[in-house]
Order: C-alpha cells, then sequence, then structure tokens
C-alpha cells in the first residue's frame, strides 16, 4: 500500500525540488500538495498538479512533510499537530525548529529530520546538466544527514527511503543528531563557511579593481581553492610550499580574532543564532 504524504509548502522553493522527484513514484506514495499562496499555486498547475485542502491532506497521512520556511515552522505545527494520526511521521527539511524546541512534540508521532549536503567539491559529473546542478537533486548527485529525533527505531528505515527519495540522486544518507546537524548548519556552513567565502569575494573585487582581469582572476582564485582545499583536508598527498605556510602564518591573527572558535564554534552561540533564526526568542 503507498504511503500517503502530505507535503506542506509543496509550490514554495524547497517544495517544488521535492514535489518534482516525489511525483514520479505514484506506486510508493499517495501525495497531497498543501499550498495556500498564489504564487505556489501556480508552480503546482505548471506541473499539472493541483493543491489538496489542509484537513483532507493531513486526514490520516502517513507522513508530513513541512517544506516550509524556519520562522513558520513552529505556528504552523502548532496548528496542525491535534489533527495527525498516531503513529505518523513529521519530516522536518532543517534542524533549526527542531533544535529549537519551537515544533511541538507527541509521544505517538516520529520526527524525522534531513537536510542535503548538497553536489561534492570533488565528484565525478560529466554532463553539463549535472555540473551546474548546484543544489543537487536534480541531475547531480550528493549526499544528505538525516536524525531520528524521535520515534521507534524501526522508523529510520521509513524515514531513509522517504529522504532518498524527496532529494534523489542521494549517494549516502549519513545518521546523525538533531544537535549535530545544527552545529553543522548554521554554526559551520552558514555562520562561518559563508561568511569566508563572502570574505574571498571581497578580496576577488578588490584584485580586479587593482586591475587584474576578472576572469583571470576567477580561474586562478578557483583553481588555487580547489586544491588548498583538497591539500588542507589531507586529499591531495602533498603540502604547502614553505612559502605559501608562511603567508597563512602571518596572515591568520591579522583576520581571525582569537576568540573566534569561541563565538562562533561553541553551543552557546549555536542556541542563540538557532533562536533567531526561528524567531523563537519572541515567542
Amino acid at each position: 500500500m503507498a504511503m500517503k504524504v502530505a507535503l506542506m509548502g509543496a509550490g514554495g522553493k524547497m517544495g517544488q525540488r521535492l514535489t518534482d522527484n516525489l511525483v514520479k513514484h505514484p506506486d510508493k506514495y499517495d501525495m497531497a500538495y498543501v499550498e495556500v499562496s498564489e504564487a505556489g499555486i501556480a508552480n503546482l498547475a505548471k506541473r499539472g498538479l493541483k493543491p489538496t485542502p489542509q484537513a483532507e491532506a493531513l486526514k490520516d497521512a502517513d507522513a508530513v512533510i513541512l517544506a516550509l520556511p524556519d520562522k513558520l515552522i513552529g505556528k504552523i505545527t502548532r496548528e496542525i499537530i491535534e489533527d495527525l494520526k498516531s503513529g505518523s511521521m513529521v519530516v522536518s527539511l532543517d534542524p533549526a525548529a527542531a533544535y529549537a524546541e519551537v515544533i511541538p512534540l507527541r509521544d505517538d508521532l516520529t520526527y524525522y529530520v534531513t537536510h542535503p549536503c548538497h553536489p561534492p567539491m570533488f565528484n565525478d559529473e560529466v554532463t553539463e546538466e549535472a555540473r551546474t546542478d548546484w543544489f543537487g537533486g536534480v541531475k547531480a548527485k550528493h549526499h544528505i544527514v538525516s536524525a531520528l529525533h524521535r520515534g521507534p527505531e524501526a522508523d529510520w528505515a521509513k524515514g531513509d527511503e522517504l529522504a532518498r527519495d524527496m532529494y534523489a540522486p542521494v549517494l549516502n544518507n549519513y545518521r546523525i543528531t538533531v544537535e549535530q546537524m545544527a552545529i553543522l548548519e548554521p554554526a559551520l556552513v552558514e555562520t562561518f563557511a559563508a561568511t569566508c567565502i563572502s570574505a574571498i569575494k571581497e578580496a576577488y573585487d578588490i584584485a580586479v579593481q587593482m586591475g587584474v582581469p576578472a576572469e583571470a582572476a576567477w580561474e586562478f582564485l578557483s583553481g588555487h581553492a580547489r586544491i588548498e582545499f583538497a591539500i588542507i583536508f589531507g586529499f591531495s598527498g602533498f603540502p604547502f610550499s614553505d612559502g605559501a605556510k608562511l603567508a597563512i602564518k602571518n596572515a591568520y591573527e591579522k583576520i581571525f580574532k582569537p576568540d573566534w572558535k569561541e563565538q562562533i564554534m561553541n553551543m552557546d552561540a549555536l542556541k542563540r543564532s538557532v533562536a533567531e533564526i526561528t524567531d523563537s526568542l519572541n515567542k
């Protein structure tokens, strides 16, 4: 029997991605697409789909996928939580709401959190479509991370299968905890890595302003960034030159504050960041 799935926010940015993948499995999933915005309904119409009224979609749903903005998840899940049948699975696409505890919990429900890693920096994609599938889940293979936040161990397999179909094509589904997922995002990849990459872009812009041709600067920067990742993370099998090591040593203290790790990769800072993302401080 097909799993009855209610996809909340089916016509939104993330919802469209999941819709495009899950609609390919009519034998596995009895899909109900919940969408209230005009733009989202139009996006579904482009796919030949119509939205299902929320009450109808939630009735007897085996799984409810929350393809919703972080700031709305708490409000909407509080509205729908009592409408879910016992044993159903609540699937969140981001750890923030679960980690901030803004999603109401019921002892008889399963809570599964899953998030894409996006296509690997070092990959074997050969087609142009796959190489330019930056997000992944269309043509490019990628890994995902997932957590069985609450619920019986037997439900891990059910969540794993659904997550792989949602994000397909998937390489590995790494099982971690919600807290570990929050350490990865927002702390590692958004708060820290995205900030560093933004600073790299600013330095690139300055190099171009100083007279380096933009295309040459980009190719030089991107090529060196790739090999530097390979060296630092141990893929290359060879070290930096002595000159590069000296440049890194001399620049490190000029760029980073001595306590940056305590300010960013710190559990108290992480909790504040997640609270801001979910707006839970104002609840």
